[in-house]
C-alpha cells in the first residue's frame, strides 16, 4: 500500500518518494514493529494461557505460570505491518497465509490442556510447508545457485516443491525445539533474519553485486528482505521482555511461524544449503534431536544414546551451564560462524 500511494504522490510533494525507497520501508518498518510489539505485549499478555511446563525439561518448573503463545500478539503486528509496505502479489499473500495458519496451528496447542499429539503437528506442519514451498516456486523452474557450481542450477518444480516441503518442515520444527530458554529461540532467530534480510537485500537482490559474486539476481530480493526485517522487529521487542528472567513466553504460535519464515526465505534466497550457514546453531540444538528420534522410532537404529535433545538441555544437565551462558554460548557461535561461512559459501564456488 505505502509503495503505491508514494508513486501517487511523488508528484505532490517530492520526499514522498521515501515511500517507495525499499531501504526505508525496511527501516521504518522494522521500528514499527519493534516498538508496536514491544507496547502491545505487556497490555495484552494478561489474555494468554498460561506455562504449564514440559515434562522431562530441564527447568521447566521456572516457567509453569508465566504467559505463554506471545505469538499470537506479535505475528498479527508482523501481518499488518507487512500488508502496509510489501506489494500483495500471490506469492506474499500465500506466504503471509502460511505465517498465519502456523501462528494459529501453535496457538491451539499451546491453549490445548493435555497439547496436541506430534502426528497432528506434523501433519499440519507439513501442509503449511507444501504451502510455501508452492508460493516460492509458483509452480515454475527454479533458478537455485549451490556450492561448489559456478553457474545457477534449474530445478524443475516436480523436484523443487517436495525438497523445498522438506526443508521449510524442518525449520518449523528445529526452531519451536529451540524455544527452551529465555531469549534463546528469539536471539537465534533474530540473528538469522538480519543476515538473511542483508543477502536478500544487497547481495542476490543487487544486479551489480550478484553478477560480481557470480549468484544469479532477484529482482524482489528486497521484498523478502522486508519481510525478514519486519520480524526483526517483532523479536526485538518480544525479547525485551523474554530477557532473563523472562516475564512472557514465545510459545508455538511464535516458534512454528517464524520456523515457518526462516524456510521460506532461505529458499527465496536462491540456496537452500545457506539455512546451515545462517541457522546453524538452531539445526545442531534442535533438529539433529529429530534426527535421532526418528530413526530411534521408525528404523530402530539409536544413535546420539548419550546426549540429552534439544542439546540445550544437556548443555545445562550434563555440563552445568546456566541459562545466561546457554544463550550467550549459542549466540556467539551462530554471530561468529554465520559470516565466516557465508564468505566460503560465495567465494568457494
Amino acid at each position: 500500500m505505502l509503495p503505491w500511494l508514494g508513486e501517487q504522490l511523488i508528484q505532490v510533494y517530492g520526499p514522498f518518494r521515501l515511500l517507495t525507497s525499499h531501504l526505508f520501508l525496511i527501516g521504518m518498518g522494522t521500528i514499527i514493529t519493534a516498538v508496536a510489539t514491544w507496547y502491545l505485549l505487556p497490555r495484552l499478555w494478561h489474555r494468554l494461557p498460561t506455562d504449564r511446563g514440559r515434562l522431562h525439561a530441564v527447568g521447566a518448573q521456572q516457567s509453569v505460570g508465566k504467559p505463554v503463545s506471545a505469538g499470537i500478539i506479535f505475528v498479527p503486528i508482523f501481518l499488518l505491518i507487512g500488508m502496509l509496505i510489501v506489494p500483495m502479489e500471490l506469492r506474499f499473500f500465500l506466504i503471509a497465509v502460511g505465517v498465519l495458519l502456523a501462528m494459529l496451528e501453535g496457538f491451539l496447542d499451546d491453549r490445548s490442556r493435555t497439547g496436541w499429539s506430534e502426528y497432528r503437528l506434523g501433519a499440519i506442519d507439513f501442509g503449511i510447508s507444501l504451502l510455501g514451498a508452492v508460493a516460492i516456486s509458483q509452480l515454475e523452474t527454479v533458478q537455485l545457485w549451490l556450492p561448489l557450481i559456478k553457474n545457477a542450477v534449474a530445478v524443475p518444480p516436480w523436484l523443487f516443491i517436495p525438497l523445498a516441503t522438506g526443508l521449510i518442515w524442518l525449520t518449523i520444527n528445529a526452531t519451536n525445539c529451540t524455544d527452551g530458554v529465555d531469549g534463546l529461540s528469539g536471539s537465534l532467530s533474530g540473528l538469522a533474519f538480519v543476515f538473511l534480510g542483508g543477502i536478500l537485500y544487497g547481495i542476490v537482490g543487487h544486479e551489480g553485486i550478484s553478477a560480481y559474486l557470480l549468484v544469479p539476481h532477484y529482482p524482489d530480493g528486497a521484498i523478502w528482505a522486508m519481510m525478514g526485517f519486519l520480524m526483526v522487529g517483532c523479536l526485538a521487542g518480544y525479547l525485551w521482555h523474554n530477557a532473563l528472567p523472562s516475564a512472557v513466553l514465545m510459545g508455538d504460535s511464535g516458534s512454528r511461524p517464524i520456523g515457518f519464515l526462516l524456510g521460506v526465505l532461505v529458499l527465496a534466497s536462491g540456496n537452500p544449503f545457506l539455512i546451515f550457514v545462517v541457522a546453524g546453531v538452531v539445526l545442531v540444538n534442535g533438529a539433529t534431536g529429530l534426527l535421532k528420534v526418528a530413526l530411534l522410532r521408525f528404523f530402530k537404529i539409536g544413535i546420539f544414546r548419550t546426549i540429552r535433545y534439544p542439546l540445550h538441555d544437556h548443555v545445562r544437565q550434563c555440563l552445568g551451564w546456566s541459562n545466561t551462558q546457554v544463550l550467550v554460548r549459542f549466540v556467539l557461535l551462530q554471530a561468529v560462524g554465520t559470516p565466516v561461512f557465508l564468505l566460503l559459501l560465495l567465494k568457494v564456488r
